[in-house]
């Protein structure tokens, strides 16, 4: 099965990263919407060391204000919703279960360097998965680093092993406040086949 070129569009051609979003909440049930889609996607050994938290509340909003780039700040502040894409550094405890198939957990285990590698791989995979399910199902993202990891592992995972990898700014986007496109690398200047 092949998508056709109006999803396509939606998903990729059309798609846009988002600094400025209408007054328009996005609800739990979007949220879990989007999640539900983006979980099947692929990672090794089927870890999903992906975590989220989505950041929606006043109070929220004040322990993630201080972490921005100054260039970051208000446009996160302004978006109706932050998803903060994490990581966990235990993924492996849950492989019983995810990849019950074999003992994937030990193939991890005591081995931090490969945790670390996995469980950023992983999650980076899976945020790109999360920005896919959400402009599938009709909203704008506006993915970026642009923040300090560490005040922001203290403000929302002290005392766990989660750790943060990247944020999307998450509503329907104002397109009347685009900036003109970027232009890509085309296939020659970034690819090669052998």
């Amino acid at each position: 099965m092949t998508l056709d070129d109006r999803a396509l569009d939606t998903i990729f051609r059309h798609a846009r990263t988002y600094n400025h979003y209408r007054d328009r909440p996005v609800d739990d049930a979007t949220l879990r919407a989007i999640y539900d889609v983006m979980k099947w996607g692929p990672t090794s050994a089927n870890s999903s060391p992906a975590r989220f938290v989505f950041v929606r509340s006043k109070a929220a909003k004040a322990k993630l204000g201080p972490t921005l780039a100054p260039g970051n700040h208000d446009k996160t502040m302004a978006a109706p919703c932050t998803v903060i894409v994490a990581y966990d550094l235990e993924f492996h405890e849950r492989l019983g279960v995810l990849f019950p198939h074999a003992d994937a957990r030990s193939w991890f285990a005591g081995d931090p360097a490969v945790i670390l590698s996995t469980a950023f791989r992983g999650s980076t995979l899976q945020g790109a998965y999360f920005i896919v399910a959400a402009r599938a199902l009709g909203l704008d993202c506006g993915p970026m680093s642009g923040f300090d990891n560490a005040k922001l592992d203290a403000a929302f995972f002290a005392g766990t092993p989660v750790r943060s990898n990247f944020h999307v700014n998450l509503g329907w986007g104002d397109p009347a406040r685009l900036h003109p496109r970027d232009p890509r690398l085309d296939f020659d200047e970034a690819c090669r086949i052998e």
